[in-house]
């Protein structure tokens, strides 16, 4: 079967094709290489695995087309995205051409020319909106809600907020909207945090890669100014290791008849969660250190709380998050120290 990672050059995109080593699968990566680490990880890609690398922006459509055309693939994992919130408002046409029309584009090309195609797409928590109908308490170091004990399901109304959510909730409904119509094999899969090895994070995006380089820098230099972080810490997500997520999406090409045509909450569940203070707390306790930082205005949009209830994924093909956060947390700073 051939396998074809879009955004393959990316974090999760380089996991999953790393994944697939010896697995008997012809791999083929998209991927444009804008973004921080892609020339890294491929180079590291290409040095451990055999693949087929086709330098293509997603909002090319007949590039696109060109492409799933000639490759036939068994399946897409689709993961090729404008992936920062901040990004999408300071620039929303950029957001909604990569990943509303980009991932119209991969639609099309499946319909057209590979309708057999299984597409998982990776889409967000986002689509649920920031959530404030319900009650958030808050706590010494987290908020709370106790309406969702474990969690949000899939069940939550859509709400779409910021140009970010309007971009990936638009993909997210054309994706299933496939499925009703035209009948293609499509997934989605509404992501709460990734994190781990090959993510090379920024200020915007890849929130516990980028407090780890932090917590890293004050480790090695305990005068270096305190970092920033947005709004009073106690933001909760669930988060959920490159690993686990990986395994996931390998174990699609299996159960797809059982997947398809259905949105998915994807996290580390409540047992995972995490809010920012905890977060220093951990790295604080594995370096030996107190973390310093300062405090911004909160972010446009970010809710106070997600955590994905994962039971419909559970349920549907037994899978379960291996790696807890400690673990995970610890695994991400060694990965950082092999840099």
């Amino acid at each position: 079967m051939k396998i074809l990672i879009t955004g393959g050059c990316g974090f999760l995109g380089s996991n999953i094709a790393y994944g697939l080593k010896d697995k008997g699968y012809e791999i083929h990566l998209l991927d444009n290489m804008s973004r921080n680490g892609a020339e890294q990880n491929l180079q590291w890609l290409q040095e451990n695995i055999s693949l087929q690398f086709h330098h293509t922006d997603i909002r090319n459509a007949q590039k696109v087309e060109d492409t799933i055309a000639a490759i036939k693939p068994g399946a897409i994992f689709h993961l090729a995205g404008q992936v920062a919130m901040t990004t999408s408002i300071k620039n929303p046409r950029l957001d909604f051409e990569t990943n509303t029309l980009g991932s119209m584009n991969v639609l099309e090309g499946v319909r057209k020319h590979s309708p057999d195609t299984v597409v998982i797409y990776s889409s967000t928590n986002k689509v649920y909106g920031d959530l404030e109908r319900y009650s958030f308490e808050e706590k010494e170091k987290r908020y709370a809600v106790s309406e969702r004990p474990m969690g949000f399901n899939e069940l939550e109304p859509l709400d779409f907020h910021s140009p970010y959510g309007c971009s990936k909730g638009a993909a997210d409904q054309y994706m299933l909207d496939y499925a009703r119509i035209y009948g293609l094999k499509t997934i989605v899969f509404r992501h709460s945090t990734i994190y781990g090895g090959r993510q090379y994070a920024t200020f915007d995006q890849g929130w516990i890669g980028w407090f780890c380089q932090q917590a890293m820098i004050q480790k090695g230099n305990p005068e270096a100014e305190p970092y920033t972080i947005a709004g009073n810490g106690k933001q909760v997500r669930d988060v959920l290791h490159a690993a686990d997520a990986m395994r996931l999406y390998i174990s699609c090409i299996e159960h797809a008849d059982k997947l398809c045509g259905n949105a998915y909450n994807i996290g580390g569940g409540m047992h995972n969660s995490l809010s920012l203070l905890e977060l220093f707390d951990l790295l604080g306790n594995q370096l030996g250190i107190t973390l310093k930082y300062t405090q911004l205005p909160p972010r446009e949009s970010d809710q106070k709380l997600f955590v994905a209830d994962i039971s419909k994924i559970s349920s549907r093909t037994g899978w379960q998050p291996e790696v807890d956060k400690a673990t995970g947390v610890k695994l991400m700073l060694e990965w950082l120290k092999s840099l």
